[in-house]
C-alpha cells in the first residue's frame, strides 16, 4: 500500500485507523487479528505522538506503511520523536492484582506487543522504526 504521512498530532489519529483498517482489509485478516493490530497500532501511535512529540514540545510526523506478502502484513510506523524502543520496558508486574494496587504505565504498551505475531523496534538515520507483524491465516472454506 502507498505510505502515510501525518503530523504528530492527536488528529491524526483517525488518518492512521482508517490507513490501518484498510491494509487489514486488503490483508484478509480475520476480525480479532484486525482489532488486535488496530489497538496496537493505535497505541504505539498515541505513545509516539503523547511523549516524543507533546511532552517534548517538539513537532515531527508519523510515517506509517502497510507491507503486504503472502504470509504476514506488516505496519511500519517511523517517527523523528526521542528515541524509545518499546520493548525494553518492562512487563507490568502482577496483572492479577486489582486496578488501585496496580504501577500505573507500561500496560498499553504490553499489550500491543502481546497483541501481533511479532513486534521489531530499530533506531536508524534519526528515526525510531517500530514494525507489527501479523500473520495472515488462511480460511479454509469450511462452515466451522
Amino acid at each position: 500500500m502507498k505510505p502515510l504521512t501525518v503530523p504528530g498530532t492527536l488528529d491524526a489519529l483517525g488518518a492512521i485507523a482508517n490507513y490501518t483498517i484498510a491494509a487489514t482489509q486488503k490483508a484478509g485478516l480475520e476480525k480479532e487479528t484486525a482489532y488486535n493490530l488496530r489497538l496496537a497500532v493505535d497505541e504505539i501511535v498515541t505513545n509516539i505522538i503523547t511523549h516524543g512529540y507533546i511532552s517534548t514540545n517538539c513537532t515531527g510526523e508519523v510515517y506509517i506503511q502497510a507491507i503486504l506478502d503472502e504470509d504476514t502484513l506488516t505496519i511500519q510506523i517511523e517517527d523523528t520523536a526521542i528515541a524509545y524502543d518499546p520493548t525494553r520496558k518492562p512487563a507490568p508486574r502482577d496483572l492479577t492484582l486489582p486496578l488501585e494496587q496496580r504501577q500505573v504505565g507500561g500496560l498499553g504498551v504490553f499489550l500491543a506487543i502481546q497483541g501481533v505475531d511479532r513486534f521489531v523496534y530499530e533506531r536508524a538515520n534519526g528515526r525510531n522504526r517500530n514494525r507489527l507483524i501479523v500473520k495472515r491465516r488462511k480460511c479454509d472454506g469450511g462452515t466451522g
